[in-house]
């Protein structure tokens, strides 16, 4: 009976990636992306997030999107259901330092937000007009405050 109780306790299969070249805690960024998968019910999900500087995020930024300049996150979205997202997500330290530090907030905490939004992003939330700009970033504050680190977007200054 203790193994079967065991199996149960067992976090159920996702793969989660968090890589690049900066000089960040990938461990603790992955660890809080499986805790924001948890907490969305998303528990069987394959997400790949890759750090990257403004040149190679401004390169991916014409290609895929057709816009000058870097962005603070840009979502590939592989499909999934409602248990499971399947993305690529890049998301640019550049950017994150300059708007933690106008900010006043950790830089993991930035990039966490990035991470959530992508990951918002595949499961239907927009921020193309106001009203679902208003209400993803509400959403992300939810799930970032559910998982310890709390509200990021809502000390914006902008």
């Amino acid at each position: 009976m203790e193994e079967s109780k065991d199996q149960v306790d067992q976090p159920p299969p996702t793969n989660i990636t968090v890589q690049g070249d900066a000089d960040i805690d990938y461990n603790w960024l992955q660890i809080q992306t499986c805790n924001a998968l948890s907490f969305l019910h998303l528990n069987y999900s394959e997400v790949s997030v890759r750090v990257i500087g403004n040149d190679e995020m401004s390169q991916l930024h014409v290609k895929h999107s057709g816009v000058e300049g870097t962005t603070d996150v840009l979502t590939f979205d592989h499909g999934g259901d409602e248990h499971s997202v399947r993305a690529d997500i890049a998301i640019c330290v550049d950017v994150a330092k300059r708007e933690a530090e106008k900010r006043g907030h950790a830089l993991q905490n930035e990039l966490l937000l990035y991470i959530v939004h992508g990951i918002l992003h595949c499961c239907g939330f927009d921020d193309h007009d106001e009203k679902s700009h208003a209400l993803m970033h509400e959403e992300e504050d939810r799930v970032l405050s559910s998982i310890g680190v709390g509200a990021v977007w809502s000390n914006e200054s902008c």
